[in-house]
């Protein structure tokens, strides 16, 4: 039996902690989610994901900076999510390896995730 992929998802807004968290459950991956960058990065660590979706703009630790202290220890696929393209820029500059606008559809997210997993493990 495959072991289910872990999803770590950092979002300062509920709503979309919450449909993200229910259809990446219902697409069969394990999530955990939160809304600080600050522990984002420390369940990168503890936690291990094999995808993280990361909100950019944050109170407190933003996504750029999450991303910074990540990729320090870690290559896991991070996928940010902004409706700012010029942010954009910069994330994957910093180490993202993926974006995605918002606001979002959904099942375009399962796609992404579903890419970096094949991306990243080929």
């Amino acid at each position: 039996m495959e072991t289910k992929k872990r999803v770590l998802v950092v979002d300062d807004e509920p709503g979309v902690l919450r449909v993200l968290t229910l259809k990446l459950k219902l697409s069969g991956y394990h999530t955990m989610s939160m809304a600080s960058g600050e522990e984002a990065v420390e369940l990168a660590r503890t936690y291990n994901p094999d995808v993280m979706l990361l909100d950019i703009l944050m109170p407190g630790v933003s996504g750029i900076e999450v991303i910074e202290r990540v990729r320090a220890f870690s290559s896991v696929p991070v996928i940010v999510m902004t409706a700012k393209p010029d942010i954009a820029e910069i994330a994957l500059k910093t180490g993202a390896d993926d974006f995605i606008a918002k606001p979002f559809d959904p099942d375009r997210v399962i796609e992404k995730v579903k890419l970096a997993l094949n991306h990243h493990s080929g």
